[in-house]
This record gives structure tokens, C-alpha cells and sequence, in this order.
């Protein structure tokens, strides 16, 4: 992706996924792919999720549920909450009381989560995703950015697999003499 920096660090690879909650293929890299690539590599694959809409017609809650929990410390909780919430259960609606049971069901204080919420802070840390996404030209779900500039648009196990590898086994950048 030109223009877009590498933050690549020898011995670790960045994964940012960017994910829309109601899509499908998402939920299905989350549930399948996700797991068996940090269960392979672990610690040397630190795994970000970016929320990026592009099923039309649905509210940003989905995404601001989210945000609020990353900053409270339970994203991930959260995340596999509103995938549950939304794919298995079949609610696409969050209302305020299913909210409410999201909220306590990942173990956050609701008033407290509440109160994050009305800062708006989560909205305007999805509004960064979305102008990310729209400044490499994310067009589907779930795209895949590795070590912040090689985006990976269909991705799959294998794929993600041996360009991890081929990531990791790279060794450090030489230095030059000025």
C-alpha cells in the first residue's frame, strides 16, 4: 500500500483486521481463521481489530460497543459478545436493553460504560477507522493489513499462514552508516 508506513519489528507481525460486525465473512475469519493463526504463532502475532462498516443501512452501536470496551479493557470480550449476539442469536437490533446485558455479560460497570459512551469518543475512534479504511481503499470485509502497509483483501488461512512466515522469517533491516 503506498504511502502507508511499515511497522514492521523483526520476530512479530501486526495484523489489523479490519471487521464489519453484521458481516458474515467476519464473523467466520473470527471463529475459524483468527484462532489457528494465534494459536501457531502467539505471541509473535499481535492481532488489532478496526471496525469498518459496510453493510449499509445498519447503526454505528455495534462499533461504539466495541471502542468503549477496547478502552475499558475487554474489546475482545466484547467483540466475540456482539458477533454471538448478532450471527447466532440473530439481533441485528441493539437496543438499549440488549445493550445493557452485552455490557454486563463481558463483566463493565454500565453506568461507568454508559458514561464512556456519552463522551463520544468511541464514535469518533470509528470515524478514524472509517477514514483509514476509505484513504487505502478498503472496499469488503474483513480485510487484512499486515505490519501496517500490506493489505490482504480475501483472506485465508493458508495465505495469512505463509505470509506470516515469510514476515517473520525477515531479518532485521541493515543499518547504514550516515
Amino acid at each position: 500500500m503506498e504511502g502507508e508506513p511499515s511497522i514492521h519489528i523483526p520476530g512479530k507481525v501486526f495484523l489489523i483486521e479490519f471487521v464489519d460486525f453484521y458481516c458474515p465473512h467476519c464473523h467466520l475469519f473470527d471463529t475459524s481463521v483468527l484462532p489457528k493463526l494465534t494459536q501457531e504463532f502467539g505471541d509473535k502475532l499481535h492481532v488489532h481489530m478496526i471496525g469498518y462498516p459496510v453493510i449499509p443501512g445498519k447503526l454505528p452501536t455495534a462499533f461504539e460497543l466495541y471502542e468503549q470496551a477496547n478502552t475499558m479493557g475487554k474489546g475482545q470480550q466484547m467483540k466475540q459478545a456482539l458477533f454471538r449476539t448478532i450471527h447466532h442469536d440473530h439481533i441485528q437490533n441493539l437496543d438499549k436493553m440488549i445493550q445493557k446485558a452485552l455490557i454486563q455479560e463481558v463483566g463493565l460497570d454500565v453506568e461507568q460504560f454508559e458514561a464512556g459512551l456519552q463522551t463520544g469518543k468511541p464514535y469518533q475512534v470509528l470515524q478514524k477507522s472509517i477514514e483509514w479504511g476509505n484513504r487505502i481503499q478498503i472496499t469488503s470485509t474483513p480485510t487484512i493489513v499486515l505490519n501496517g502497509n500490506m493489505r490482504i483483501d480475501h483472506p485465508s488461512y493458508e495465505n495469512l499462514r505463509r505470509v506470516i512466515g515469510n514476515l517473520l522469517s525477515q531479518p532485521p533491516a541493515q543499518k547504514t552508516a550516515p
